[in-house]
């Protein structure tokens, strides 16, 4: 059984919206392969062999996206409440190691390609941020070694 995960309303969107230019490309692909078909000795027809592996991949990332659309629940970030970190705020956080400030939103990972200052709340860093609050240290074990944080801030999200 899948969980249920949180995705932006704007990621989405984006998958929504790439689902039906791959819907569009598979139609296209298969009419070329169709008509690459009747042309004959398939073992020799790069066309043929090219159309059904690019089929292939289109039909497989559509399947992919309608998974990812089917076990998530798109959420507006900018609507979520600030009083403790969660899905779409964005935290600033201290690294208590280096004293550097890091700011990250908190999205899923279907949001993973939304933007690059994003970490998954499935992930080390963000599983451990989750539900603190500001002035809370907080401790994050990662392939590299245990991560130690204090929370500095917890903002709202200017994206959907």
């Amino acid at each position: 059984m899948h969980d249920i995960m949180p995705i932006s309303e704007t990621g989405h969107a984006k998958l929504k919206e790439e689902l039906v230019k791959l819907e569009k490309e598979a139609v296209e692909l298969r009419i070329r392969v169709e008509e690459a078909r009747q042309q004959g000795d398939l073992r020799e027809n790069g066309e043929y062999i090219y159309g059904r592996q690019n089929l292939g991949f289109v039909e497989g990332r559509m399947g992919e996206i309608r998974g990812k659309l089917n076990f998530s629940k798109a959420v507006d970030c900018t609507q979520v409440p600030c009083d403790k970190a969660a899905f779409g705020t964005i935290v600033t956080l201290l690294n208590l190691d280096t004293q550097n400030k890091v700011v990250f939103q908190l999205l899923g990972p279907h949001d993973a390609d939304l933007t690059d200052d994003s970490i998954s709340i499935c992930s080390p860093i963000g599983e451990a941020i989750v539900d603190h609050v500001v002035g809370d240290e907080i401790s994050a074990m990662v392939p590299r070694g245990e991560m130690r944080f204090e929370l500095l801030e917890i903002n709202p999200s200017e994206i959907k």
